[in-house]
């Protein structure tokens, strides 16, 4: 069977209110298009890399101004909308890069916290730090949405393989990669690494991107993907601008890959390496 599905790219403001008034018209385009499955960016609600002013923003999920009009959205229009993520406030206080999937109905019914934070010490002498500002998660989460059996990441995660292989063997022939990739490395890796995890687990790989310079200073690579489980790209936007993707997912194709490839079921155990110096 065939399911239309739309991908958004965004240029997210710096303000929840401005957020949901630059991503409201993309969704209805893609619904307009006949998606019944859409998908937005890692913090589709925010983007604000100055940690005084971003944190004080923050709300709880059920809260935030762009998330509550995103459900409503989603019941206005009769399709199931996963936030890719928002940037929330934790129960605890603390902050948390956030996925939702939110039904027909409008309800929200699976979150994912981003489980890997990119904190590096570039030879540049430039940090990044991402746990300094968001508390990582500690599950992986399946779930399933329409006729998809999704698995949820967030934008760094696609650099661990050995997640998206739980993610599969778990049950996921759909796995949702939203991002925020900076542009020298998805210049570099975002395409390669995309259709790598699709071809290692046989799944397609759903990635929609924000793009462009942003209110806050920073640049994002924008090319928004749709991959298909035998690796092959079934749509992209090719640039950085503000858009929609739609693509149709066969998902008998997954059984068929991964029947062809039967890496998921041929993989062994094996015992750690051994030095031999």
């Amino acid at each position: 069977m065939t399911l239309r599905v739309g991908l958004i790219q965004t240029r997210t403001p710096a303000s929840q209110a401005a957020a949901l008034a630059h991503v409201a018209p993309l969704i209805r385009e893609a619904a307009g298009q006949g998606a019944r499955f859409i998908a937005t960016p890692e913090a589709t609600n925010i983007l604000q890399r100055d940690k005084a002013l971003l944190l004080p923003q923050l709300a709880l999920i059920e809260d935030d101004i762009a998330v509550r009009g995103l459900r409503e959205l989603a019941a206005e229009l009769g399709v199931a909308i996963l936030i890719g993520s928002a940037l929330v406030k934790r129960e605890d206080g603390k902050a948390a890069n956030r996925a939702a999937l939110i039904t027909r109905a409008g309800e929200i019914v699976a979150t994912y916290d981003k489980l890997h934070m990119f904190d590096v010490n570039l030879p540049t002498g430039e940090t990044a730090r991402e746990s300094e500002t968001y508390e990582p998660g500690a599950r992986a989460v399946t779930t399933a949405v329409e006729e998809l059996k999704l698995g949820l990441t967030i934008c760094y995660d696609v650099r661990f393989p050995a997640l998206y292989r739980a993610l599969a063997l778990a049950g996921a022939e759909v796995i949702v990669t939203p991002a925020a990739f900076t542009r020298p490395t998805g210049e570099a890796h975002w395409e390669i690494l995309l259709r790598a995890r699709a071809i290692e687990t046989g799944s397609f790989v759903l990635a929609p991107a924000q793009g462009g310079f942003h209110e806050d200073g920073r640049g994002t690579w924008g090319r928004t993907m749709a991959i298909g489980p035998w690796g092959e790209v079934l749509g992209v936007l090719d640039h950085d601008e503000p858009g929609v993707l739609v693509a149709d997912l066969d998902l008998s194709a997954v059984a068929k890959a991964r029947a062809a490839i039967p890496a998921l079921a041929n993989a062994r155990a094996f015992e750690a390496p051994i030095s031999l110096l």
